[in-house]
């Protein structure tokens, strides 16, 4: 078991980590039949796009502040249980007003189970607002203005999601200059669907610190070498990608081969029970299928910690806190 491993996670869409259990009583609660989405416990879907419809219906089901702040809570006070110190949620403006709750009320509700959670666990937690790429740029620009104008404290990153294949990574630019122009920290899906150029593209228009994903840098060994240059962070999330069958096994995933190369990389779970993961299964992954040593590891929660869109006082105190538990002696694990 990982339990000993001090955590952090920077790459997780709130609706996709609702917990099946969860879903299912907000199905009772709404008369909705569960079979739709669920079977033994697990979401239904296939391929990706089923993947989509799926997420879909399970976002449905949360329809008021208050059913996200018990999404955001519960899903918290499950990365707190597995000994995590810090995440960021990504969230969509957008959902929120396609759902008739409103952006507002969406990321008010949010940010109560951020509080929520906090209270009870210790856990920090941050929003980062995203726009979904496969609505356009007039609906990415204004996620990005939303995101530039919310007085939210907690809102700190912005960010870009959705079908990587639809439009380029020029038609969005904008967005990103505004969300840079008001002091938001700037991720970005690229490489995961789409191959290296995508994050070239990203890297060249965008300008980001992280991205998103990003393992199909490793197809070109130039844009790696400039990924190690650049310090820029992938946040990598081994079980989607093998999920989505992005590549088919954990031991040919580059995770390793990026890391070797100096490239910085931290562990995420995307939409964990979509994909029968979680952040603590993906360090189980790390160690047991892909032999990634403790202090591998634990490299790679500080670099998510070094990247974490908060200000300066709030990452002093979480490094403190991760290099003062990391430091003391550990039982010894065994790698199979």
């Amino acid at each position: 078991m990982t339990g000993h491993f001090l955590k952090a996670e920077i790459h997780c869409h709130i609706e996709g980590a609702a917990p099946p259990a969860l879903a299912a009583r907000q199905a009772e609660k709404y008369g909705i039949d569960p079979s739709t989405f669920l079977k033994d416990g697990s979401y239904l879907w296939s391929d990706f796009s089923e993947f989509l419809v799926s997420y879909d219906r399970v976002a449905a089901l949360f329809r008021t502040d208050e059913d996200y702040a018990l999404l955001t809570e519960t899903y918290l006070a499950e990365l707190a249980s597995a000994n995590t110190i810090y995440s960021e949620i990504i969230v969509s403006p957008d959902h929120g007003d396609r759902i008739g709750l409103g952006a507002d009320f969406y990321l008010a509700g949010i940010s109560e189970g951020i509080g929520r959670a906090r209270e009870k666990t210790g856990i920090e937690a941050r929003i980062i607002v995203t726009g979904e790429r496969h609505f356009g740029p007039e609906r990415v620009i204004a996620a990005a203005e939303y995101a530039a104008r919310s007085d939210n404290p907690l809102v700190t990153g912005f960010n870009m999601a959705g079908e990587e294949r639809m439009g380029r990574v020029a038609d969005y630019a904008r967005a990103f200059d505004i969300a840079r122009e008001a002091g938001l920290g700037l991720t970005i899906h690229a490489g995961e669907v789409c191959g290296a150029f995508s994050v070239a593209d990203a890297l060249d228009l965008v300008r980001p610190s992280r991205i998103g994903h990003g393992v199909r840098a490793i197809e070109d060994a130039d844009l790696v070498a400039r990924l190690v240059d650049l310090g820029t962070v992938l946040e990598v999330c081994p079980g989607s990608n093998i999920a989505l069958k992005v590549y088919p096994d954990f031991e040919q995933h580059p995770l390793r081969r990026l890391k070797e190369s100096g490239v910085r990389v931290c562990l995420n779970s995307d939409d964990p029970p979509f994909f029968h993961t979680s952040l603590e299964r993906e360090y189980e992954i790390a160690s047991h299928q892909m032999g990634f040593h403790d202090a591998e590891i634990n490299a790679m929660t500080r670099t998510a910690l070094e990247a974490a869109f908060v200000d300066d006082d709030t990452r002093t105190r979480l490094l403190q806190r991760f290099d003062a538990e990391t430091a003391r002696p550990q039982d010894p694990v065994k790698h199979g």
